[in-house]
């Protein structure tokens, strides 16, 4: 019964608590890596560097600060010298030895302020992209106290949520969609890796990310494909992210049987709260308004009546302006339409404006240029026959007066294009 109680006493007695900067400065010490020099030169700079954490976090006047100071001054060299040596000693005191203490303890600071910035959730509208700020300095306060353990488990926890909105990046941009798109668009990673599984596996040359329309047709094909979809990756794709895709992938496989099944209505389905928010596709006022006109042509060739009250426009107007006769509703109405096919989210009623989505159609104006021409046209075949010059007249007003504000591109002319939509559109906020 003895025996095991020694065992304890003795595997206690071995177990060394001590910061792993200690542990490796006394075995450089003793087996002759680190020298009497360098131990001078770590004597000098200790006092330095707590001076300016103690400073950095604080007050370098205050004894408190000092002293937590030099628990965090150990505590980064101890988290950079874990994280590059394995906490293999001598490799250590070899790193204390070849290198100055400040620079270790700043690669302490450096990976914890990089731990971070790291996301939390993979919402693009949850999470911040400008990396570590000054805004972060408290929580650098409280982890530069934190046990390497510690670390270690937050990263882990972190990690994945970086690895899987990566991915989503990197999948979302063959498709020409970026990050601003995205936090835009207000949509998880997970829903756009989705997306983009299905697009790889069922429209491999698509070169654009699909809006409503081109999601229902994806998934009309999805309910004529025969056989298992396999539901590759690009060949291109990172190793480094596909652990991170896997999960992903298994929820589209175990999605599949309901999304194959014609019996389900798409949108019904969509909404329920098993697939809420579990794809992702671009809100495209052009697309809707398009593919609508096509329904009623093609109902219009079957015989079915598309019979509208005299006087007001095909029903496609009705639908886009929603009875809307103002001039500001209007003129929002032809401004979506004269962009071209925005990729950035924009509410269903295409008469007013977010500010968020007034912002975006002066970006798509940027990259795409303004093409009047477009709403003259929609005006010309949709609008009431009475209204119709009225109309295009109160669009080409608004174009030859607004175009070279609405076009500019610096910072001053992007507040002056805000102005005007705010001035002469529909913005709410």
């Amino acid at each position: 019964m003895s025996t095991p109680s020694l065992v304890s006493a003795t595997a206690l007695s071995l177990h060394d608590a001590r910061p792993l900067f200690e542990k490796a400065l006394a075995y450089g010490v003793q087996h002759g890596i680190i020298g009497a020099d360098k131990l001078r030169a770590i004597n000098t700079e200790a006092p330095k560097g707590m001076v300016q954490i103690a400073r950095y976090f604080g007050s370098e006047h205050l004894r408190p600060e000092l002293e937590k100071a030099r628990d965090r001054i150990v505590n980064l060299v101890s988290l950079y010298l874990q994280e590059t040596t394995g906490g293999d000693l001598a490799a250590a005191a070899q790193a204390l030895r070849d290198h100055s203490l400040l620079s270790r303890s700043k690669g302490g600071s450096e990976l914890l302020k990089k731990l971070i910035a790291m996301p939390q959730n993979s919402h693009f509208g949850m999470h911040e992209r400008e990396g570590f700020t000054d805004e972060h300095i408290p929580q650098l306060a409280k982890w530069s106290l934190k046990s390497h353990a510690e670390y270690r488990a937050e990263l882990a926890q972190r990690l994945p949520v970086q690895h899987t909105i990566e991915a989503a990046l990197w999948l979302a941009e063959r498709f020409g969609l970026g990050a601003d798109d995205l936090e835009e668009a207000g949509t998880d990673a997970e829903a756009v890796i989705r997306t983009a599984l299905l697009l790889h596996s069922l429209a491999p040359r698509a070169q654009e990310w699909p809006d409503t329309v081109a999601f229902d047709a994806l998934v009309g094909k999805l309910r004529t494909h025969t056989g298992a979809l396999a539901l590759p990756l690009p060949a291109q794709f990172p190793a480094g992210l596909r652990d991170a895709v896997a999960p992903v992938r298994a929820s589209v496989l175990a999605d599949l049987p309901r999304l194959r099944d014609a019996s389900q209505n798409l949108h019904a389905l969509l909404r329920t709260p098993a697939f809420s928010g579990h794809y992702f596709w671009l809100e495209d006022p052009l697309a809707e308004i398009d593919h609508y006109h096509h329904s009623l042509d093609d109902a219009e060739h079957h015989g079915h009546s598309t019979a509208t009250p005299p006087g007001s426009g095909s029903k496609t107007w009705q639908r886009v302006t929603q009875g809307q006769r103002d001039e500001h509703a209007l003129l929002t109405l032809f401004l979506y339409l004269a962009v071209g096919a925005p990729k950035r989210y924009v509410p269903a009623d295409k008469t007013v404006l977010t500010e968020k989505a007034a912002l975006a159609l002066l970006r798509s104006i940027q990259q795409r240029g303004l093409h009047p021409e477009q709403a003259t046209a929609f005006i010309r075949q949709h609008a009431p026959a009475a209204h119709q010059e009225a109309y295009c007249t109160l669009w080409q007003h608004f174009v030859q007066e607004s175009r070279q504000t609405l076009c500019g591109d610096h910072y001053g002319q992007r507040q002056e294009a805000l102005a005007l939509l705010r001035r002469e559109c529909h913005v709410l906020g």
